[in-house]
Order: C-alpha cells, then sequence, then structure tokens
C-alpha cells in the first residue's frame, strides 16, 4: 500500500520498501483445523496503501521515472471503480461504507456511507518514495480504512495525491510531505487504525500483482518491527515496521500487515488452495 493505500503512512507509508527489506518469509495460520500453509512471499513495496519508505541508497533504477498521462490512472467507469474499491473488505463491511473515486481534481466522494469506513483505490504513488513502479499507472489498490484511519491516515493520501496531480516529482512530493509533517498537518494514526487489502482483483506491481490479500494496522512511526515481533525468519505471522526516509526522518506512522487466507469474496488465497 497498499498499502497503500495509504499508506503513506507511512505505511506506512511503509513500505519501507518492506517487500526488499524482510530476508525472509514467515508462515501464517492455516485455515481451521489444518496445519500452517506456505508463507507468502514477503509484501511488494508498492502495496498499500500507506508505508513508510526506505532509504534510497540502493534504491533500483525507476521502470517509469517520471508521472504518465494522467489518463492512465484514471478510470473512466465510474461505476466500476466504484465496485473494485468495494473489492477490499467484504461485502458486509464494503456495502455500508462510503466510496472515493479518483479524478482529475483528486479523490471524490461518490458514495456516502453509515458505517464509519472508507473505500477507495489507491495508485501507485502511495508506495515507498525509492520505489521503481512509483508511478506505474498499472497500479489499482483497493483499500477499506476504518473510522480512526479515516481521519488520521486517509488525509496522508489525499495529500500524496493533490501533489501527484499537480504534477510534482517524487523527490518534489517527498519534500512537501516532510514540510507538512514539520508543521504538524499530518500527524500520527489514531488509535485503532487499521485497513482491509483483500481483493482479489488488486494490482500492486508488475511483480506481484495481487499479492496476498492481508489487514494493515497503523502504528506511530517511531514503532519498529520488533515491537510486534515482525519480519523474523520463521515464527511470525506479521510483516512491518518504522522505516527512514530518504534523506532522513520518518513518516508519522507506519504500517503492519497480517496476511489472511481468504480474499474478500471468501475464496481461498493461493497459498491455501490445498486445504
Amino acid at each position: 500500500m497498499k498499502p497503500t493505500r495509504s499508506a503513506f503512512t507511512d505505511h506506512q507509508g511503509q513500505r519501507a520498501r518492506i517487500g526488499c527489506a524482510i530476508a525472509a518469509a514467515v508462515a501464517i495460520a492455516g485455515c481451521a483445523g489444518q496445519p500452517p500453509a506456505a508463507a507468502p512471499p514477503p509484501p511488494p513495496s508498492a502495496a498499500p496503501p500507506v508505508e513508510a519508505a526506505a532509504t534510497a541508497a540502493a534504491a533500483p533504477k525507476a521502470s517509469y521515472p517520471s508521472m504518465a498521462p494522467l489518463e492512465q490512472y484514471l478510470i473512466a467507469d465510474r461505476d466500476a471503480e466504484i465496485a473494485l474499491a468495494r473489492t477490499a473488505a467484504p461485502a458486509k463491511i464494503s456495502e455500508e461504507a462510503t466510496v472515493y473515486v479518483l479524478t482529475r481534481r483528486g479523490y471524490e466522494k461518490v458514495v456516502e456511507g453509515k458505517n464509519g469506513f472508507a473505500c477507495l483505490v489507491d495508485r501507485a504513488w502511495q508506495s515507498n518514495f525509492d520505489d521503481p513502479e512509483f508511478w506505474n499507472p498499472k497500479n489499482r489498490s483497493p483499500v477499506c480504512l476504518n473510522a480512526p484511519a479515516v481521519s488520521s491516515i486517509l488525509p496522508i493520501q489525499f495529500k500524496r495525491t493533490e501533489l501527484a496531480l499537480a504534477g510534482l516529482g517524487r523527490e518534489q512530493i517527498l519534500v512537501r510531505i516532510k514540510e507538512a509533517i514539520a508543521k504538524k498537518e499530518l500527524g500520527p494514526p489514531e488509535v485503532g487504525s487499521m485497513s482491509y487489502m483483500m481483493s482479489k482483483q488488486q494490482y500492486l506491481n508488475d511483480g506481484a500483482t495481487h499479492w496476498h490479500p492481508h489487514l494493515m494496522f497503523y502504528m506511530p512511526g517511531d514503532m519498529n518491527g520488533s515491537a510486534w515481533g515482525a519480519n523474523l525468519p520463521s515464527g511470525s505471522a506479521v510483516y512491518g515496521g518504522g522505516e527512514d526516509l530518504p534523506g532522513g526522518g520518518r513518516l508519522p506512522s507506519t504500517i503492519f500487515f497480517v496476511p489472511v487466507p481468504a480474499w474478500s469474496d471468501g475464496t481461498v488465497a493461493e497459498t491455501h488452495e490445498h486445504h
């Protein structure tokens, strides 16, 4: 996020290039009554929503060095984008959620929800600042955030989107985000902030495509993975934790990912299909 989203969060923004930072996979709980399934690979660096970016010292050469024409990031059919956004979480949640769609002016609320959740489709600029696919126009990352995350994480995602649509480059966006953090315009996540990223239709990046269904929990940006026992070579079902931004500093929040065994429509995820 992803994130994500929204990750800026960074999850938080987080995605500290979490995918590259984690050297070994961890096992996740198997289906009820079954032994644990093979662990999914680490989260892709462009996953949702709001992830903390790692330093850019060893960043690979970008395969998408600049923003593509805006039309490539937009979804012409508004109803299709609404439907895609809702695939992020189980129907019992997403059907009653507020929904946003991306327009030339930013995200626009098109459905007023009733349960405090908000669903939208993140684009690639919610990924880490050193991610080579930061401008990948194919990225479509549905995410549904709960009420605390809507209040504290969604503003970060909207800010990144605003800057991207204004034509700023990734380095300029990073500078503006750091300035907003310094002015306390963007702050830490509210207690209880989390989101669903369980869409079978998500396209997180060219390598991982839809990766694996997962939940994301937003924590203060100075919280490292060890606080959750995350990223261990074995015996852990959690990824994530605080990461440094290129040039120093951290985002106000970070993300911890917890893979789950099924997609939002109830079908079993690939690594569990043999159960």
